[in-house]
C-alpha cells in the first residue's frame, strides 16, 4: 500500500543508520525513496516556525538532501524530496524560502520532483528551476479556494 517513503535527514529526526535501514527496507519492498529535509529542531520535530537567511535554508536543505543521496547512492536511487513540518509549511508562503529549497534540490540532482502543497510558492520555485514537481492536498484539513 505504500509507494513512496519520506526519510527524515537528521535535522527533526533520524541520523545515519536510521536512514540506511529506512533506504534499504524501502528498496527490499519497492518503495520509492525521498528526502524529507527540515528545520534544525529534534526537541519540536520540526515543527517550530524559524526565521533563517534563505542562504542558510539553503545550505542546511543541501546538506539533508546530500545525506541522503550518499546513502541512496551506495543502496539505490532517491525519487523526491517533500520538506518536512514547519519548513514545509513556511516554504508554502514564503517566496524566498520556497526558492531557497528548490535551489537546493536543482543543486543536489535536478532529476528529483519537488513534493509541496498545491499552488504553493515550492511548488511555483520548483518549476522556476525547472524540476517535476507533485502538488499534494491532505484529506483531514478543509481548504478554502478564495477568488
Amino acid at each position: 500500500l505504500v509507494s513512496s517513503a519520506n526519510i527524515a535527514c537528521g535535522f527533526h529526526a533520524g541520523d545515519a543508520q536510521t536512514m540506511l535501514s529506512s533506504v534499504r527496507e524501502a528498496l527490499k519492498n519497492g518503495v520509492a525513496i525521498g528526502a524529507h529535509p527540515s528545520f534544525p529542531d529534534r526537541e519540536n520535530f520540526g515543527r517550530s516556525a524559524m526565521t533563517l537567511p534563505a542562504q542558510t535554508v539553503y545550505a542546511q536543505t543541501l546538506y539533508q538532501i546530500g545525506a541522503l543521496a550518499a546513502i541512496t547512492r551506495a543502496q539505490g536511487v532517491m525519487h523526491h524530496v517533500k520538506p518536512h513540518g514547519m519548513l514545509y509549511n513556511q516554504a508554502a508562503k514564503d517566496p524566498q524560502l520556497a526558492d531557497a529549497i528548490a535551489k537546493a534540490v536543482h543543486a543536489c540532482d535536478p532529476s528529483l520532483i519537488l513534493v509541496g502543497l498545491a499552488g504553493s510558492e515550492l511548488i511555483r520555485a520548483g518549476e522556476h528551476y525547472g524540476l517535476v514537481t507533485r502538488q499534494e492536498v491532505f484529506a483531514d484539513r478543509g481548504y478554502q479556494i478564495g477568488r
